[in-house]
This record gives structure tokens, sequence and C-alpha cells, in this order.
């Protein structure tokens, strides 16, 4: 696992200071996707693996200066471009593993994952972690600014039966994790997962 973790800051921090200079028109996503979470002020919301922070303002404007945002991501560099780019003001942001979160159990109402799954090193322990501190009833939206087939286009990959985002695959290992599929969506502009927190 830490040599996982090893490989992932590495990807992530030499890319870090560019980032959102990449990525410029997924703002509107990101605002579209947060919307799905249905939260409501004063509501707790964690954007797990947060990268620069591009989720923050739409989850703050969310719920509200009465609720609660915690950006967490593992790459310090990741965290230190979306401080430069004043998403500190949105919420707290966490040096910290997915799979090892410094928060008690049940204490948030919702949790935002773009980009995660492909790179959670032990996904169904991972998922299980976020379920642990989201309350029952409480979401989850795993989010992609742009589908599958459109993400495997742009870097030259094939998909594969294997892949974690499909739908097959996706909805046992969220089962089994203690979160249950209530929408997917894979379009070329957006992969949507919504799931639900079991009792």
């Amino acid at each position: 696992m830490a040599d996982d973790h090893a490989h992932v800051q590495q990807f992530f921090t030499a890319r870090a200071a560019d980032w959102d200079a990449r990525f410029p028109d997924d703002g509107p996503r990101y605002a579209a996707a947060a919307g799905e979470l249905d939260l409501r002020p004063g509501d707790a919301v964690l954007d797990a693996g947060c990268g620069t922070g591009r989720a923050l303002p739409h989850l703050r404007d969310a719920v509200g200066p009465g609720g609660t945002v915690i950006g967490v991501d593992l790459t310090p560099a990741m965290l230190a471009a979306a401080a430069r780019a004043g998403r500190d003001a949105d919420g707290a942001l966490l040096l910290a593993d997915v799979g090892r979160l410094p928060l008690r159990d049940g204490v948030l109402d919702a949790v935002f994952g773009a980009g995660l799954v492909s790179h959670l090193s032990r996904p169904a322990e991972d998922l299980r972690e976020l379920a642990r501190v989201v309350r029952p009833g409480g979401r989850l939206a795993l989010f992609h600014p742009v589908g599958r087939a459109a993400l495997a286009a742009r870097h030259g990959w094939q998909l594969t039966d294997d892949d974690l985002r499909a739908e097959p695959n996706l909805r046992p290992l969220l089962a089994g994790s203690g979160w249950r599929l209530v929408t997917y969506l894979d379009e070329d502009d957006r992969f949507l997962a919504l799931a639900v927190r079991q009792p």
C-alpha cells in the first residue's frame, strides 16, 4: 500500500502546479455534480481526494456558512495548489488517506469523490471507510468531468472489463462496502455514480 500511495503522490505532485489550467472548462460540471448530493444548509460534506479543491466552492455554496466542508488529499502539492487558489476559504484542507480518515463514525452527510475510484489502493476497504464516516442515508457521489470512453480516448487507453467504474463492477463493489448505487451515468461529458449509505 505504501508503494501505491507513493505512486499516486508522484503522479499528482508532477501535475499539481498546472492541474487547473489543463482543465479550465470543468467548473460547471463540478457544480452540477455537487448539486446531485442534495446537500442542505448546515450539512457536513467531505471531498475525498480533493486535489486542487475544484469542488470545494460548490460544496460550500450548498451547505452554506453554517455547514462543514472538508477536503482530504494524499498529495501535499495538490493541497498547496488548492490553498494558492484560495479554496481553503471554502473548506478545511487535510493531508490524509481516504482509507484512514481522522473522523468519527457517522459524522458526515455526504462524500464527493472526483476521479477517486481509479486511484484507490484498496477500493473495497477505502469505500467502506468512506461509509464509516457517513450517517445512514447519507450520499456518495463518484464523479468525473468526462465519461469512461472519452477519458480512455483522451489517454489512448482501451476500456477493459475490469474497469472498476463500469456499472457491473461498481454496483457490487459499492454494495459490499456499505453503499447502494441509485444512479449511474456514463456519458461523454460526465461520469456520475450516486450511492446511498446503507444502515
